[in-house]
């Protein structure tokens, strides 16, 4: 087994030593902060506090927090690495920050499930992109075409990530969590995630499991999918005549710079809506009326459209109001231009959504969670 950083096991929990509910600010694993800005906590970099913040490092820390928040009847919410969450007003509980880190090879060849993969575990609080940059420099395809999505392993299945033309649920083989209800440490494998487009179990069962680590399984070789969005124009001006996985990966995230602002400069949570799934007969009579409306037919027979091309046709797309607004860059992408609030942006959201569902039937779903 190869090891790069340890990632963690499911193990029995640690009782938590100190409560931090007794003023304590730090125990086994974790720091607290009490009424503690948020706004380097999201890349939205919207003002909010909460009443505590608690980052955690070591994850057997984690049950002995949550008994505590719930001896006081506080409120937990669980944050990554921010980046899909926009806080609307403070959180007046308890808000969890996962900083757990670890890296594994579990498996060097799992040859009776996939030809030439390997099982590989990340914890839930490794940076997303140095996880899939970390996969391709040990010989691993699969998540090239995610490279370069902001934030944290344990977010990604969550709302089964996804680009160019690929889901992170295709590679996740299993999901360590700590079922709250359960009050236990669990293994959930691929089946059991329930992964839809952008959603999963962990989703429709929002504050149920806590992700611990992912277990990955990643080929050696694979048919790289290219027929998305411009990359092959990007491969060719790049001149990568025979691309590899690295190549796809420098390739996407080269586009995504630039159709996409940055936020570490201008605050924003990637895209904010989801491409919306019709059903055919909707979706026909739209392609009608708008035949530059792109569409593209899902195995099940429903239709999906996209959002950017509703939202851009309705006006929004470069439209500032005060510090809220839409990027010009792409009509998906929300943004904060330093000074607004998240009530202003989510106020922006709502009116693109009535906009929308006004002109074409169309209702637009969030993607990150709304505080």
């Amino acid at each position: 087994m190869e090891k790069s950083k340890s990632a963690p096991s499911p193990n029995s929990p640690r009782k938590t030593e100190n409560a931090w509910g007794r003023g304590l600010k730090c125990g086994y694993g974790y720091t607290v902060h009490e009424n503690a800005s948020l706004l380097d906590r999201t890349t939205f970099r919207l003002p909010a506090r909460a009443a505590t913040l608690i980052d955690v490092h070591e994850f057997d820390a984690v049950p002995g927090l949550l008994a505590e928040a719930a001896q006081q009847n506080r409120d937990v919410l669980i944050l990554g690495g921010g980046s899909n969450v926009l806080f609307t007003r403070d959180w007046p509980g308890v808000v969890l920050a996962l900083r757990t880190r670890g890296l594994d090879i579990i498996e060097q060849h799992v040859a009776d499930r996939v030809d030439d993969a390997a099982l590989v575990r990340a914890a839930a609080g490794e940076i997303w992109d140095d996880f899939v940059h970390w996969t391709l420099a040990h010989g691993l395809c699969g998540l090239e075409n995610l490279a370069l999505i902001p934030g944290s392993v344990g977010a990604a299945p969550i709302q089964n990530i996804g680009a160019y033309g690929v889901e992170v649920g295709e590679f996740v083989d299993a999901v360590h969590a700590y079922d709250r209800s359960a009050g236990a440490n669990v293994r959930l494998d691929h089946a059991a995630c329930a992964f839809a487009y952008r959603d999963s179990l962990f989703k429709r069962e929002g504050g149920r499991y806590l992700i611990t680590a992912v277990d990955f399984l990643l080929p050696r070789e694979r048919a790289l999918r290219l027929d998305y969005d411009g990359v092959r124009e990007e491969l060719a001006a790049m001149g990568a005549g025979t691309p590899d996985a690295r190549a796809v990966a420098h390739a996407i995230s080269r586009v995504r710079t630039r159709k996409l602002p940055d936020p570490s400069t201008t605050g924003n949570a990637g895209s904010f809506f989801k491409n919306p799934v019709v059903s055919p007969g909707l979706a026909a009579a739209l392609k009608r009326e708008y035949p530059r409306l792109p569409l593209w037919p899902l195995p099940d027979g429903a239709i999906k459209l996209s959002a950017a091309w509703l939202i851009d046709a309705c006006g929004f797309k470069g439209l500032r109001d005060g510090d809220a607004g839409v990027s010009g860059q792409h009509a998906l992408v929300l943004v904060n231009y330093g000074g607004a609030s998240g009530a202003q942006v989510w106020a922006l959201a709502q009116r693109i959504q009535r906009t929308v569902l006004a002109r074409f039937g169309v209702a637009l779903e969030p993607e990150p969670l709304v505080v």
